[in-house]
């Protein structure tokens, strides 16, 4: 089963929720502000995915720490600030188990460009032939 990562009211999360359940797919919501959020979530996002997409630097908690907190960012220096301040994080983080994929775009017809094996992907891609 999939792990969606998110914050409830992030309208992106909401917009991804209900494109896996429209489309059927289960998955298990993790909220990383009523269920918490560890240094081995972090770990393991950044093994499977580049933690400069993780880090959501368009986002209002990023515009809203220090020039020194911003400057000479490292790996583990933005895993920190992402687990002291979770909404840092590009959401959602969709972990299916064989990979990590982060955000949502609808436009791109939402996750079933990237969700190989699903019934979803395997009709996207047979109508694009």
């Amino acid at each position: 089963m999939y792990t969606l990562y998110g914050i409830k009211n992030c309208d992106t999360v909401k917009k991804a929720r209900k494109w896996l359940d429209e489309n059927g797919i289960a998955y298990r919501f993790h909220d990383f502000r009523s269920d918490g959020l560890t240094p081995e979530h972090l770990v393991h996002f950044a093994a499977h995915a580049d933690w400069n997409k993780l880090l959501n630097r368009s986002s209002t908690s990023w515009r809203q720490l220090s020039a020194e907190q911003q400057a000479d960012l490292t790996q583990d220096k933005a895993l920190q600030l992402m687990l002291e301040t979770p909404t840092l994080i590009k959401r959602p983080v969709l972990d299916t188990g064989d990979q990590i994929i982060i955000g949502y775009t609808a436009r791109d017809g939402g996750y079933a460009a990237n969700l190989s094996g699903t019934k979803v992907a395997k009709e996207t891609s047979s109508q694009s032939t």
